[in-house]
Order: structure tokens, then sequence, then C-alpha cells
């Protein structure tokens, strides 16, 4: 009775008519082990005879189709024993996790200090590198909001992003459009009590004197 064959899940056929190969991957990381290519004799045996039969006829012609007859009913056969083979051979770099029950490969996945893969017993030093990395940025973040940022800012002076004349973008210290020279500021100052009002308003809404 033949052995039942691992890695059900996880393993993609490159098995063509001249042979076998398959390669198998990590349930985890998702890297590949190709198993070493295993010719196929009896599909070339067979394609031997279909060829002399071709030739000559007659009864190697019919030799030809019943080796072919004979390929197609071991066909199968063949692929289950170079699969159990190319098992054998790659079985080696990989572990099943027998608490999640993945196959991972030994290389990266796994974590040999607790016998599980490293999903359910993730590797100290890998996790200390991640902690020092998220507590750093957690501190960055911290220090920057602890920064005055906003210095050289008129905090109080309505700003505009974008020129009230021709729509070019400024900057918000910028008094004056860079491209079109005008001022940035659309508002009118009264003369006579020096309240600001938007563009557009004829008498100051303060004291009533006519905007020029």
């Amino acid at each position: 009775m033949p052995t039942p064959v691992p890695f059900t899940d996880n393993y993609q056929d490159h098995s063509t008519s001249n042979g076998f190969s398959f390669e198998f991957f990590c349930e985890r990381c998702g890297n590949g082990y190709k198993s070493a290519f295993v010719a196929n004799k009896l599909s070339m045996a067979t394609k031997g005879l279909r060829t002399l039969g071709g030739l000559l006829g007659g009864r190697v012609g019919n030799a030809g189709w019943a080796s072919g007859e004979l390929q197609d009913m071991t066909e199968s056969q063949a692929k289950d024993k170079a699969l159990q083979a190319a098992v054998q051979e790659i079985a080696p770099l990989f572990n099943q996790c027998h608490r999640c029950g993945q196959w991972v490969c030994k290389e990266i996945c796994w974590n040999t200090e607790f016998n599980m893969c490293v999903n359910d017993a993730p590797k100290l030093e890998g996790e200390i590198a991640t902690a020092q990395s998220d507590a750093r940025l957690q501190q960055v973040r911290q220090q920057t909001q602890s920064v005055n940022w906003t210095k050289g800012l008129d905090l109080e002076t309505s700003q505009k992003a974008q020129c009230p004349h021709c729509g070019a973008e400024v900057s918000p210290s910028s008094k004056f459009c860079g491209e079109c020279g005008q001022a940035i500021s659309a508002n009118l100052t009264c003369g006579k009590c020096g309240t600001e009002s938007e563009a557009g308003t004829k008498f100051c809404p303060e004291c009533g004197n006519k905007l020029a």
C-alpha cells in the first residue's frame, strides 16, 4: 500500500510529458522549493515506439499504439511515485506546526525554541526589534508635538491658499503673489478707523467712512 502523501494543499505540479517536478510552498511566507526533475521513462519509450511504428507500420505500429495505452493506464501511478520522491526530497525543509497545522519553512517561519511556527510563537529577536521601532516612532511623535511649529506664522490674520487675483498657489507667509505681483490680502482697511473689510465693501461697517 502506498504511503500517504503530505503537503496536500501547498504544492504546484510542474510535470510535463517528459518528466515530473513539483514545487512546495511555505503556507506562511510563500517561499517555494522545487524538487529535482525526474524523467518519465515510460513516456520516452512510448514516443520512440510510436515514431518507429509510423515509419515502418504493421506490428511495430501496433506496438506503439499498445505502449500508448499502457502509458495512459500507468501515467498517474508514475506521477504518484514521483510525488512521493519529491516529498521525501523537500520534506526536510518544512515543519508542520502542531498548533495551527500549517506547513512552514524551517529557514524563516519556524521557531526552533518552542517547536512552533512564528505565528504561534514569534521569535523574540524580531519582537524586540519591532517593539523598539514602534517605541522610537511614538517618541518621535511625542517630541514633535512638543516643538512649536508656528514660529513666524501669522495665525490671527485670515490666510488664503490661492491668490484672489490670478488663482496661483501662495505660501501662508506671502504678502504678494509671485505670479501676478498683486497683494494677497484682498481686505480693505478703513483710512479713518483702521477697520478691515472684505473686498467689494463700499463703506466701513464701523464708522461709515467711504472705502477706496
